[in-house]
């Protein structure tokens, strides 16, 4: 049996994690809003129309934060059209995925959704078609307290309060040619700018996201990050990051190993960060949102044969399998590696598109295989993160050379008395693994969970869950050291308690 060695010294910390790298999306597209978190004929629709069932796995995935309301829909979406009287409010044609949009969620209802789940708000403003006075009025219609037209107007519409929403995205995806209004870096970073300006003018205490590459794949990425922060560099405060993964070969080792992709984005994100800050000789470092990141492909061809200009369709419905459980664990497991710089990050998205939580319109509602990883890394994941030093098996695929076998992380957590160990194996093959626990004398094994199947493309249904995880007692504490038998294909959550 291959074996593994992990070294944990408390002193070699990564960084504080930010609660919000275990945030969620929703935006406008299929089933996410209307038959997601909003369903007013549901038998568990509130007295708003919210499903209380979803409601209840967001609140048990302590999601801190939901990215709102997009994505690609932001950058054609007029937020007015979603204030004011239900029965008033415009239906129109929703050009980035070709429905037809009723408004009868918009910044108000969503806003009060977010306080129902106990989470916080990430709001986008659209930089396609519109651009700061927009977005300006929405800062103000949101976060003034009183006395000026746009604040009037939301309390006019039932809210006296202000939303105070404190995070938001300049835009989406503005390099990539499929954007309504795609921009060139110098068009955008421009745009941005002014923008961020405005914002801040209107409140001071909200923190800006400057749009980043789409993906590591753009062919103007990193040239984009940079010009883009020669820009803006000074008025915001995260540059953002999208990446998803799929397994189109049909090829395990290939796919779970984009976990070393992912970190070398991060890595070469960081650098033009950096870059951009000496050449500007700033003090300010720029921190990463992270704020689409899934697997993503089963819809593909469905998504091709979508009937257009519909209402609330059902589009981009990914069915994940066990497979995907794991990758999505391994990219949990390298937000919590990079927390030194990775301050945000949004699971794209919540409910029943690419998500870990599906409905029915008016039935039931299930648990997809990636929500345990994200369960646990968001329960379990918050505090110190460890530099641990992993020492492992390697091997190459098609894209990849040595991939470690073993992805992993280490979280010395808030209360001060547990350290919580992250674990996905990518062989086939069992393993032992040893993790050296010097620095925690005395301590105890509290809790071992793990979530493994024979079937790699299982996946859970409504009427069946075949992926889950369970406790285990296949871990033991010797001589300050843990030893653990790791399954293959397996994720794995130790918990030792000092």
């Amino acid at each position: 049996m291959k074996r593994a060695t992990l070294t944990l010294d408390r002193s070699y910390k990564v960084g504080q994690i930010d609660r919000r790298i275990y945030g969620s999306f929703i935006e406008h597209i299929g089933r996410a809003v209307y038959g997601g978190i909003y369903d007013p004929g549901h038998p568990l629709a509130d007295d708003q129309g919210f499903r209380k069932d979803v409601i209840g796995l967001t609140k048990a995935l302590q999601v801190p934060i939901v990215r709102y309301p997009g994505g690609n829909f932001v950058s054609g979406y007029n937020w007015e059209d979603g204030i004011g009287p239900k029965e008033l409010r415009p239906k129109r044609t929703e050009l980035a995925w070709f429905a037809i949009e009723n408004n009868q969620v918009g910044v108000d209802e969503f806003c009060e959704w977010a306080r129902r789940a106990d989470t916080e708000v990430m709001m986008a403003v659209n930089l396609g078609t519109r651009g700061a006075d927009a977005a300006r009025n929405l800062v103000e219609y949101c976060n003034f307290p009183s006395g000026t037209y746009w604040s009037d107007l939301r309390i006019k519409n039932g809210y006296c309060k202000p939303h105070n929403i404190k995070l938001w995205n300049l835009g989406n995806e503005m390099d990539g040619p499929w954007q309504i209004g795609h921009k060139t870096a110098e068009e955008y970073g421009r745009a941005a700018c002014e923008t961020a300006k405005v914002m801040r003018w209107v409140d001071p205490s909200i923190e800006l996201v400057a749009c980043g590459s789409s993906n590591s794949g753009m062919s103007t990425c990193y040239d984009w990050e940079a010009t883009v922060l020669d820009h803006t560099y000074d008025f915001v405060d995260y540059i953002s990051m999208h990446q998803y993964y799929g397994n189109r070969d049909n090829d395990t080792a290939n796919f779970l190993a984009n976990t070393v992709d992912m970190d070398r984005f991060i890595k070469n994100i960081e650098s033009v960060c950096d870059y951009v800050k000496a050449k500007k000789r700033s003090r300010k470092t720029m921190y990463i949102s992270f704020d689409e990141w899934n697997v993503w492909y089963h819809a593909d061809e469905a998504n091709a044969k979508a009937e257009k200009w519909l209402e609330g369709p059902s589009f981009n419905e990914d069915i994940y399998n066990f497979e995907d459980a794991l990758l999505a664990g391994g990219m949990l497991i390298t937000l919590i590696k990079n927390a030194d710089r990775v301050k945000v990050a949004c699971q794209a998205q919540l409910v029943n598109v690419i998500a870990p939580v599906m409905t029915e319109n008016g039935g039931r509602i299930w648990k997809q295989t990636i929500y345990y990883p994200y369960l646990h890394a968001s329960v379990y994941g918050r505090g110190t993160a460890l530099n641990l030093l992993v020492e492992c098996p390697k091997y190459d695929t098609k894209d990849y050379t040595d991939v470690p076998v073993l992805d992993a992380a280490a979280v010395e957590n808030e209360d001060g008395e547990h350290v919580t160990v992250f674990v996905m194996n990518k062989s086939p093959e069992a393993m032992e693994m040893e993790c050296d626990l010097r620095d925690y004398p005395g301590c105890r094994l509290e809790e071992m969970l793990v979530m493994t199947c024979p079937d790699l493309k299982a996946v859970n249904t409504a009427d069946r869950e075949r992926v889950a995880p369970h406790r285990t007692d296949a871990g033991r504490i010797e001589d300050g050291k843990l030893m653990v038998k790791l399954e293959g294909y397996s994720w794995n959550v130790i918990r030792v308690k000092r």
